[in-house]
């Protein structure tokens, strides 16, 4: 898979595109990422990308000219790859978005600045627009890595493992359920029993008791979108009971 970076802020990439999962896929070849200074589309001595918005008020606008020929040399290497410009106003970002963006073969991503892009930017040159949450940063930088490492560690081979992530949170609606490691005792709290039972069928059964609680306690409006069977209903049921009677 190949995901193309565009911003006039590359620096910003340098680390996490070297470190951990993310760098360890990049140098085992399961993923390529490419970074684009949009200041080298950009003319005048300056490289200017950026102006005074049109009508008045404060900030600036990122020209449309760097920008379009930036995602146009993107596109003349491979005209299906898909163009994705990070904003306030794009569509939420969702682990099933990330599903769906791992399986194209490239990627996009358009970081923008300031006040954000010339509108006929939005309108001419991008497939898509995606927002990682109803807060406002300085720049798409960071949602550009978000974007990366969400969707990067979806393809095959980059976890090594599918079944990882087939129990994680938001796989299939729900919050994941709690995990512990050794020691049995910490401070004098001690690890569920049920975990140690060697039970696997029990364990997998509190495991999914836990899921569902633990989204109906700090995620209801998941749980809303979610048609539970009469297996599932039981269970949260029982969890519900045994809490109130703690």
């Amino acid at each position: 898979m190949i995901i193309d970076i565009l911003t006039i802020f590359p620096g910003m990439m340098a680390g996490p595109l070297q470190e951990s999962i993310i760098g360890k896929a990049i140098a085992r070849e399961l993923i390529e990422v490419q970074v684009t200074n949009i200041r080298d589309y950009a003319s005048g001595p300056h490289r200017t990308t950026d102006d005074r918005p049109f009508g008045g008020g404060s900030g600036m606008v990122m020209k449309p000219e760097p920008l379009a020929a930036a995602i146009a040399s993107v596109r003349a290497a491979d005209p299906s790859v898909r163009v994705i410009l990070l904003s306030p106003q794009g569509r939420i970002f969702k682990q099933e978005i990330a599903f769906e963006l791992s399986r194209l073969p490239h990627v996009c991503l358009v970081c923008g600045r300031y006040e954000g892009v010339d509108e006929r930017i939005r309108n001419h040159y991008v497939d898509d627009e995606i927002s990682i949450g109803d807060y406002v940063l300085t720049g798409g930088e960071l949602p550009a890595l978000t974007v990366l490492d969400a969707v990067a560690r979806l393809v095959p081979g980059v976890l090594g493992s599918d079944e990882s992530i087939a129990e994680e949170s938001f796989v299939g609606g729900l919050l994941e359920y709690p995990h512990y490691t050794r020691p049995e005792i910490y401070e004098g709290h001690r690890v569920p029993e049920i975990l140690l039972s060697g039970n696997h069928a029990a364990i997998r059964r509190w495991r999914r008791q836990q899921s569902l609680l633990r989204t109906r306690q700090r995620r209801p409006d998941l749980l809303k979108e979610e048609i539970l069977g009469s297996e599932d209903r039981k269970l949260l049921a029982e969890a519900i009971q045994r809490e109130r009677e703690d």
